[in-house]
């Protein structure tokens, strides 16, 4: 073993790193996904200085967090790795672990750490469904691994709001919030089966909240017109302002998707519907052990799952993964949840 070997483990184990750099380029809930790691990176060496590189359309998740030195935007220029290198980190923690990523780490001269992504298990549980999850762990879980000693705490997601900003939804009502969108369609629950959903739950007395994103605002603005009663957030990608007003809410009805893990975020209660995804992949809801979350998925199919990602269309043409799931199973699971609540 090299001494510069022997000094950074030295040093990571005895807490003596001055200057860390996390990388971790996109999306919204991936980069949520990484604060616990943020928070017990700064716990573990708080004299430390912590810089995180993310593109700049997710840079929101992180803007206000009291843990990192400075958000820096991703750029694929020369300048911008010439810039970094300057800066001399004692460790770069690579979270992403692809092209870019491990173009930005290997042209600093820096102790770095690379989350091994377990694509094999992926491959043979997507293609073959064989699935070698023996032991399903959660991402965060997953990012703490691969940094030794590294302790996460028990606090959830962190998503910190700028001071000052308020919600103007009226109190005075119960709410139930609906998040119907996803990138891609296999991870979308039936646009009307949120719309019966929504109806079926304003006749118990609550009253439906819909959030989204620009991409969100056709399916959102369908609901908003066939719910009685509800309200739409919908239109810009303001995660604050997403954020702020889902905290009127008791429990959020979402996808696996980004706002998923921005509720939980804000300790809110989610009842998150799979569909061509699943739990062993680890982007479940990651909380604070006194929220109660659900997953809800349809393990019967032997399609299921097929895609990581997520696709455009269902392979089998049936989309059993989600319309099996049906309005009256999620309105029990709803009522049953707040119970708890």
């Amino acid at each position: 073993m090299s001494k510069f070997v022997k000094k950074f483990f030295n040093d990571l184990d005895n807490d003596k790193l001055n200057k860390i750099l996390i990388i971790r380029l996109s999306s919204l809930g991936d980069v949520l996904l990484t604060t616990p790691i943020i928070r017990a990176l700064k716990k573990k060496y708080n004299e430390a200085e912590i810089d995180y590189i993310v593109k700049q359309n997710y840079s929101d998740a992180l803007r206000y967090n009291p843990y990192l030195k400075n958000v820096i935007y991703y750029s694929e220029t020369k300048q911008f790795r010439n810039q970094l290198r300057e800066s001399k980190y004692d460790l770069v923690i690579d979270l992403q672990n692809n092209f870019r990523s491990r173009r930005i780490v290997s042209s600093l001269n820096s102790a770095s750490i690379r989350f091994k992504k377990p694509t094999l298990k992926k491959f043979l549980l997507v293609n073959f469904k064989i699935n070698l999850y023996n032991n399903v762990k959660q991402i965060p879980i997953l990012y703490a691994e691969s940094i030794r000693n590294l302790e996460l705490d028990d606090k959830g997601l962190d998503l910190f709001l700028p001071g000052g900003i308020k919600s103007e939804i009226p109190d005075g009502k119960q709410f139930i919030g609906f998040c119907p969108g996803a990138k891609h369609f296999t991870k979308r629950w039936p646009e009307e089966y949120f719309i019966e959903l929504g109806n079926n739950i304003t006749e118990a007395g609550y009253s439906i909240i819909i959030f989204g994103g620009k991409d969100d605002k056709e399916i959102c603005n369908n609901i908003h017109q066939s719910v009685h009663n509800s309200i739409c957030i919908c239109g810009e990608d303001n995660i604050f302002e997403i954020a702020i007003n889902m905290r009127k809410c008791k429990l959020i009805i979402c996808n696996d998707s980004g706002l998923m893990h921005t509720a939980t975020a804000m300790n809110i209660p989610v009842i998150a519907i799979f569909g061509s995804s699943a739990k062993e992949f680890g982007f479940t809801p990651y909380s604070s052990p006194n929220v109660h979350n659900l997953v809800l998925e349809n393990n019967s199919l032997f399609c299921r799952p097929c895609s990581h990602y997520g696709k455009n269309h269902c392979p089998k043409k049936h989309f059993k993964c989600m319309k099996d799931i049906s309005p009256f199973f999620v309105k029990e699971q709803i009522l049953s949840l707040i119970k708890t609540i």
